[in-house]
């Protein structure tokens, strides 16, 4: 059976724990979990796109919270979204330590300015790359960096939900 198949087939709030592990937003846990069974994953990621793009910013945020900062560990969160943000953010570990020392003074200050956590799909993006789009995200202003760091949570999403079901 596959991993899709056996996720079908569990009862509501045993599903939600690896949907959580791929997004912390429980209302888009739970939407997804409502809306099984899916044929396949591709199906699954349509419907995933659909109910994020239709949650409201509150759930958003909720989302972002479960993300540890660019450079630190995941915090609160399941061993597998832990893990999972671990692997995702490994190139960027390898960075120079005043590159690393500059993303994390100016994920505070992005904190500051927009009142959420930066969140960008770090998967397979250095230290150098991922200070690049902070800087130019600095820039934005808060209504257009919530859409932006929605639609990062919605590529990270389909990398772990992929992660997740593909054996």
């Amino acid at each position: 059976m596959s991993a899709l198949a056996k996720w079908n087939s569990l009862p509501p709030q045993d599903a939600e724990a690896p949907v959580l592990a791929c997004c912390g937003s429980h209302a888009f846990a739970e939407k997804l979990v409502r809306a099984r069974p899916y044929a396949d994953i591709d199906s699954l990621l349509k419907n995933a796109d659909d109910l994020w793009w239709s949650l409201g910013t509150s759930d958003w945020l909720e989302a972002f919270a479960c993300h540890p900062r660019i450079g630190e560990s995941a915090v609160n969160a399941s061993h597998q979204f832990s893990a999972w943000s671990t692997e995702e953010q490994s190139k960027a570990h390898s960075g120079d330590e005043s590159i690393l020392d500059e993303i994390a003074r100016k994920n505070r200050e992005y904190e500051a300015r927009h009142g959420f956590l930066y969140i960008v799909c770090a998967s397979g993006r250095s230290a150098e790359e991922l200070l690049a789009i902070l800087d130019r995200r600095l820039q934005n202003s808060t209504e257009t960096e919530l859409r932006e760091a929605a639609e990062q949570q919605r590529q990270i999403t389909h990398i772990r939900i992929r992660k997740w079901l593909t054996p």
